[in-house]
């Protein structure tokens, strides 16, 4: 079951799937969202969704919003520099944490390179040091297919 939504004379095409993951208490939802800008509210908000099966504090939600957020610009700004291409974004919501991953099929990018120096400071560049910051593990790196990239990071959530 994939709802499908956009405008189909631009190629815009978003889809979107909930579904239970193999764990016993833990949901799986899965978005893929244009590489553009003004999609990643939605992403926000499917985040503000997962936060009613399991409510969240308000820090808690509002960090974990800003991570994807940062996640995805990374994805549409330096994946898809012509707003060509599409970015998959996958929840994980078990009993004791939030998974979120990612992916893009860009041309990558080196997470540990991804510091923010002086010059840089103006243009961005705190995105991956934000994600870090207000999750509890970290990893970024190529997909598995060897094309484009992937993020992924989990926050433990409070019993």
């Amino acid at each position: 079951m994939e709802p499908r939504a956009g405008v189909r004379g631009e190629q815009e095409l978003m889809s979107a799937e909930a579904q239970p993951a193999a764990m016993v208490g833990s949901q799986t939802v899965r978005l893929t969202i244009p590489a553009k800008a003004e999609y990643i509210a939605l992403v926000r908000l499917a985040l503000s969704g997962l936060s009613r099966l399991r409510p969240l504090s308000e820090e808690t939600l509002g960090d974990l919003k800003l991570a994807v957020t940062e996640a995805c610009t990374n994805s549409v700004r330096h994946g898809y520099s012509s707003g060509e291409g599409t970015v998959e974004i996958v929840y994980e919501l078990q009993p004791d944490r939030l998974v979120v991953e990612v992916a893009d099929d860009g041309p990558g990018f080196d997470a540990a390179g991804d510091r923010p120096s002086d010059e840089n400071l103006a243009e961005g560049g705190l995105g991956i040091a934000i994600i870090r910051a207000v999750s509890d593990e970290f990893e970024a790196g190529d997909r598995a297919s060897g094309r484009g990239s992937r993020l992924r990071f989990v926050k433990l959530l409070e019993n």
